[in-house]
């Protein structure tokens, strides 16, 4: 691995922030976490589309770049220094499509990948159900064969913006008398099918596009199944390694995050009066998303060799949403009373975005898999310690 950028990636990187000089719009957008604000990142995911800077990894005949690893990190690294919009299709661009990829039909693929990238097709994720939360193999929705379609009844929740998206994923069991991780199968269910009850979760910022998902003898057609009856527990430990792995939580998040707790430090210099160890806590934070930074490089190293992100996943997942969690606790301690300020109040600092930080980073332990699950994988998978 070199650690100098090529020519072609420098050219790369100037053809990215020119891009995004001329076309980031000059205010935020609206939440993604509201009907209206959810519009408005759609527009922006076409625009992105249409100029082929949506999903740059992708094939060309996709509407992508055909950019390896390398290029999707300075993509990244010029998106998040632009302030560009947060990206509100990650369900469908960075977890189903890729799995897509892998797993799909080729009618599938044909169909479905141009849709999700150019966020024609929004997706919400349908793993979770009530009393098995992280341990997907306790589903009990079942999805009964009946000729060419599936009969689908049952509960998801905790479904992210599924009060807006367009379609949802996740496992089924489609063999009543199975256990565990058998007998579950993967299926697209559009949402505006007969039978479907979306309702409202209130989540901590009171923004209700989090949802519970109720299916009531739901008719899904064949064709929107991914992988064998029955096979889909493979299919989904894929979509959870795109989760917890390098594509959902790219480095460049963490470090301009970083860039900004230490503007806030250098900009509240009596802090330091206040509460001495904030010093320190500011300094493991940009330290902890530039060491993120070089481990993501690394990985990106080994699998242009070959390698492939097993249950190593796990341990990106835990890094990100810890140092995630760290990096706004720390700026809730710099902030003080300010920090409990919305941006409608006129004091609020940076728009109130460190109480929206802080908020969703209380979630980032739990999403993707509980870090106590991640830690468990670590211990069975990675080093072989014998089962609790």
């Amino acid at each position: 691995m070199h650690l100098n950028y090529t020519d072609k990636q420098n050219a790369f990187r100037a053809e990215v922030r020119a891009w995004l000089k001329d076309n980031v719009p000059s205010q935020p957008l609206n939440s993604y976490d509201t009907r209206e604000g959810f519009e408005e990142h759609r527009a922006w995911e076409r625009k992105l589309y249409d100029s082929r800077w949506s999903m740059v990894m992708w094939p060309e005949h996709l509407g992508g770049r055909g950019c390896d690893l390398i290029e999707w990190l300075i993509f990244e690294e010029e998106y998040y220094a632009a302030n560009a919009p947060m990206r509100v299709n990650q369900n469908g661009q960075l977890l189903l499509g890729p799995t897509l990829m892998e797993f799909g039909s080729e009618e599938q693929k044909r169909h479905f990948l141009p849709r999700i990238a150019s966020s024609e097709d929004m997706w919400a994720q349908g793993w979770s159900e009530p009393n098995a939360g992280s341990d997907m193999a306790a589903i009990r929705s079942k999805a009964i064969r009946d000729g060419d379609h599936y009969v689908v009844s049952g509960q998801k929740t905790w479904s992210t913006r599924a009060s807006f998206a367009d379609w949802t994923f996740g496992l089924f069991r489609s063999d009543p008398q199975s256990q565990r991780h058998h007998g579950l199968t993967y299926l697209m269910v559009p949402l505006d099918s007969p039978g479907v009850t979306i309702r409202p979760i209130k989540a901590l910022n009171g923004k209700e596009a989090f949802a519970e998902i109720f299916f009531d003898e739901v008719r899904v057609p064949v064709e929107h199944r991914i992988g064998a009856e029955g096979q889909g527990w493979h299919v989904a430990m894929a979509t959870a390694g795109f989760e917890r792995g390098l594509l959902l939580r790219s480095p460049a998040r963490f470090q301009q995050t970083a860039k900004r707790l230490v503007a806030l430090y250098q900009a509240n210099p009596q802090i330091a009066e206040r509460d001495p160890g904030v010093r320190d806590a500011v300094i493991e934070s940009w330290m902890g998303a530039q060491a993120y930074a070089q481990a993501a490089y690394h990985t990106v190293g080994l699998v242009e060799k070959g390698a492939k992100i097993g249950a190593e996943a796990s341990i990106n997942k835990i890094v990100w949403s810890e140092l995630d969690l760290k990096m706004h606790e720390t700026a809730m301690r710099i902030l003080g009373a300010y920090g409990e300020l919305r941006g409608t109040a006129p004091e609020a600092v940076d728009g109130g975005s460190w109480l929206e930080g802080f908020l969703f980073a209380q979630a980032g332990p739990i999403y993707a898999g509980t870090n106590e699950i991640q830690r468990n994988i670590i211990a069975e998978r990675m080093l072989g310690l014998p089962k609790a």
